[in-house]
């Protein structure tokens, strides 16, 4: 761990903290001393809350050049430790989402990549506003251990080729103390931070790759395909600074998902599609991302060759094996994950039924994951215990032909109080119209470091 800096200096001078704030609020460049300054001040307590808050508003109204968001990035890697993975054999590769709702990618993506022989350490996150949390699914699984010690994470993906914790103690503890601040503060949506937020856990879990998906769309962060692609593109090059080869695809979040909102939900519908269910949109982002973890991890020639190797591991069996071993390994219930009609049900059921014959043309996803939130799946403060039975189940996507009665959404619950408000509420985010309308393409662009392309890149990807 990098040893305290002391006091910033500027032209001879020592700078204090109110100074460095009225340095960014006007939009100037603060130096490598100068944010070192302030993040080892607030970790030593030297700094309080409020003007670390002050800063990270600064920062999220004027922005960062690259040298201080790789800076940054920089800063907080070094306040905590590094895994070192050399000893397992071939590129490690992992895969990050920005959110969105009814993601749970990383639940088939991760055992179906490591089936294919490419090894995946994954220190994920908890839900946040109204994404879902691939921590909270997993801790849905009866047993499942996320909070592994750093030489126990080390050991499991040596024993299976694959592990899936969440941000310890010992990893970036200056980005999780500056998270936190973001979050109650309103200053997630700033690329700056969140690249160095992001990068900064990567970097420090042992990786030789990393593959993005950069979501767009009303039930993502990035609302806009510009201000998705200057992240990634901004991700992308702080990965090519610290020598990690990265690439990223700008993907849709107009509409859920998958069919499952909430964790154990989820759950549940990971394991059909490992055992051969086909839910179109999930598995075309989950194979698309294993296909370039694949070929960044140099077991595919080509993305599309990778893509194919993701889909014979879940046809034959591979992933569905991987993913028992991971459940195993970490604490899980097998017996559960094997046979999910066991799992408890939530107290109460209720359908929202289509109010005319047409065909479904939107789906709110933004209100969609405020609806699971209300129902328990999800958090309103931090301190708030999610229900993993709860969630929302859809019956009907964005072009499918419905007929007056036809369920459209299946809410669950233990929380009766809360049935009569969210069902109004998916309603009327569930709009049926008497013309078809497609959804937005999924894959909108592939990103790397020569910049942002139309997807497909050829007929073979």
């Amino acid at each position: 761990m990098r040893a305290p800096a002391g006091p910033a200096t500027e032209n001879g001078r020592t700078v204090n903290p109110t100074e460095l704030i009225r340095k960014k609020r006007h939009g100037e460049t603060l130096s490598r001393q100068e944010l070192q300054f302030l993040i080892d001040g607030y970790l030593r307590g030297d700094i309080p809350d409020y003007q670390i808050s002050s800063f990270l508003m600064a920062v999220y109204f004027r922005g960062m050049t690259f040298e201080e968001t790789a800076t940054l990035t920089e800063i907080m890697l070094g306040s905590g430790k590094s895994v070192d993975l050399r000893s397992v054999p071939g590129l490690k590769v992992d895969k990050h989402s920005t959110g969105g709702v009814g993601d749970k990618v990383s639940l088939i993506l991760a055992p179906m990549v490591a089936a294919c022989g490419v090894p995946v350490p994954m220190i994920s996150g908890r839900g946040l506003g109204h994404t879902g949390g691939t921590l909270d699914k997993l801790e849905s699984i009866p047993g499942f251990r996320t909070t592994l010690s750093l030489e126990e994470y080390a050991a499991v993906i040596r024993e299976t080729g694959v592990v899936m914790i969440g941000q310890t103690a010992d990893i970036a503890p200056a980005d999780k103390r500056l998270y936190a601040l973001r979050d109650v503060t309103a200053t997630v949506e700033s690329i700056p931070l969140i690249a160095g937020s992001i990068m900064s856990k990567k970097l420090a879990e042992g990786i030789d790759a990393l593959v993005l998906d950069v979501k767009t769309g009303r039930g993502a962060f990035m609302e806009t395909e510009e201000k998705a692609g200057e992240l990634a593109a901004t991700l992308i090059a702080v990965g090519k600074r610290f020598g990690k080869r990265t690439l990223g695809f700008i993907t849709s979040m107009y509409q859920p998902l998958g069919f499952a909102v909430g964790n154990w939900l989820e759950v549940r519908e990971c394991i059909d599609c490992m055992h051969g269910r086909d839910v179109p949109d999930l598995m075309e982002v989950t194979v698309l991302l294993g296909g370039a973890m694949l070929f960044a991890g140099g077991k595919a020639r080509s993305i599309g060759e990778g893509a194919d190797g993701c889909r014979e591991a879940v046809r034959n069996g591979s992933a569905w094996k991987k993913f028992i071993q991971m459940v195993r390994t970490q604490g899980g219930s097998v017996e559960t994950v094997e046979d999910p009609d066991r799992y408890p049900v939530s107290l109460h059921s209720s359908a929202i039924e289509s109010p005319a014959d047409g065909y479904v043309t939107a789906i709110d996803a933004l209100d969609i994951g405020y609806c699971s939130i209300l129902l328990g799946a999800g958090r309103m403060t931090v301190d708030d215990k999610i229900d993993p039975k709860a969630g929302i189940l859809l019956h009907r996507k964005i072009g499918d032909r419905v007929r007056k009665g036809d369920p459209l959404a299946t809410m669950y619950t233990d929380r009766a109080p809360a049935l009569s408000e969210v069902a109004a509420r998916i309603g009327a985010a569930i709009v049926v119209a008497a013309h078809r309308a497609d959804p937005p393409p999924l894959i909108r662009s592939m990103v790397d470091e020569r910049g942002n392309h139309p997807w497909p890149l050829d007929a073979k990807g």
